[in-house]
């Protein structure tokens, strides 16, 4: 029986690379992954081939294969997107992933090869960016976005180890939250009487629900004689329809009466909208669609009905999203339950609702001293 050939050359060799005249310019080591794949490793010094070589063949035992190659970063990213983030997340979440990708990353390290990438790079970019005058918590985003394909690439095999992890994304400054106060809902309602959205406006702030789950509600999701609200989905600014934000943002939200009749008439004049258009009318059973039954554009709210509205009413300063601080806010200033205020805007957990309204209202922690010394008492 012949004998079997063994590997000889590729089991762990160094070789020199030469140029055309014969020069020596590098060296370059092969070897036989696990998986019976050649692999190389490559330096410009014989001793530092031999080192990586030595590396590289110590990960391979331990089941580690780094298969970067000659691979860009432009060309990862461009597959991670493809291939790992596109279908498994929510459509406006792989939207933004694209845009940090294709507007900052690719531009700036694109051509560097994935497995060149240095802390230093990231680094760099981040400066970079800052001192455009990008705000930080956009550099954040351009930083989770290469941390997470990075990670990726080392659940691959194809690089040791993510360079994201030795750097610092830069700290982006909570924005302080704005209510309106009670004399100011008045003037934005006053503003709003008649308004085609009007209804809109209450049932923002008598039920904290955001722009996107006020914008997918639909008839089917509402009991107006129980004056209860279901929230089901919600409508994301590339006109998807979504699940809601968390598991806990499926909520029940009791109405006031004030909003229950403010729908009730919302639905009657929505009727009389179906009628004048006719066939022209596209229904799909929204409460709040455009002028023509369809989904309706969260920027078009807010430029061509909620920021035109603050001015008539001589307010400033707010945005959409105010409606629901404001909600949140006069809730929690009349000693509602925080954690009934919680659920009722669907927050992971009830210390979010405190972190982010306590510190605007500060006479809570007097009225928690009273309370303490009158059970003492």
């Amino acid at each position: 029986m012949a004998r079997k050939k063994e590997r000889g050359n590729g089991s762990g060799t160094v070789y020199p690379r030469k140029n055309k005249q014969g020069k020596i310019i590098g060296y370059r080591g092969s070897y036989f992954a696990p998986d019976g794949k050649r692999r190389y490793v490559s330096a410009k010094r014989k001793g530092d081939a031999e080192k990586a070589l030595r590396q590289a063949m110590t990960d391979a035992d331990r089941g580690f294969v780094f298969d970067g190659g000659t691979l860009s970063l432009e060309d990862y990213l461009t597959r991670w997107l493809r291939d790992s983030v596109k279908d498994t997340v929510r459509r406006s979440t792989f939207v933004q992933y694209a845009s940090v990708v294709n507007r900052h990353l690719i531009p700036a390290l694109g051509r560097l090869k994935l497995k060149a990438i240095t802390p230093a790079h990231a680094r760099s970019l981040y400066r970079e960016k800052l001192d455009s005058g990008l705000a930080p918590r956009t550099v954040q985003y351009i930083h989770v976005t290469l941390h997470k394909a990075l990670k990726q690439a080392v659940m691959d095999g194809l690089i040791p180890r993510n360079i994201a992890d030795a750097v610092k994304a830069p700290q982006a400054h909570k924005k302080e939250v704005k209510p309106m106060t009670s004399s100011e809902v008045a003037k934005l309602l006053s503003a709003a009487c008649g308004d085609r959205l009007e209804a809109l406006y209450i049932t923002a702030i008598h039920t904290g629900l955001r722009r996107s789950e006020l914008l997918g509600l639909k008839w089917t999701d509402v009991d107006l004689d129980g004056r209860t609200l279901s929230v089901q989905r919600s409508l994301d600014k590339y006109g998807m329809f979504n699940p809601p934000k968390r598991s806990k943002s499926y909520r029940t939200v009791k109405l006031t009466p004030q909003a229950a009749e403010a729908l009730k008439g919302h639905r009657v004049r929505q009727n009389e909208e179906r009628l004048q258009l006719g066939s022209l009318w596209e229904d799909q059973v929204l409460i709040f669609p455009n002028r023509r039954g369809k989904p309706m554009n969260a920027d078009v709210l807010y430029h061509r009905g909620f920021k035109p509205l603050l001015e008539k009413a001589g307010l400033s300063g707010f945005t959409f999203h105010s409606l629901r601080h404001t909600c949140a806010t006069l809730l929690l200033s009349k000693n509602v339950n925080s954690k009934i205020v919680s659920e009722m805007l669907g927050h992971a957990t009830i210390a979010q609702t405190m972190d982010t309204y306590s510190h605007v209202m500060p006479g809570m922690s007097d009225v928690a001293a009273t309370a303490l010394e009158e059970a003492l008492s």
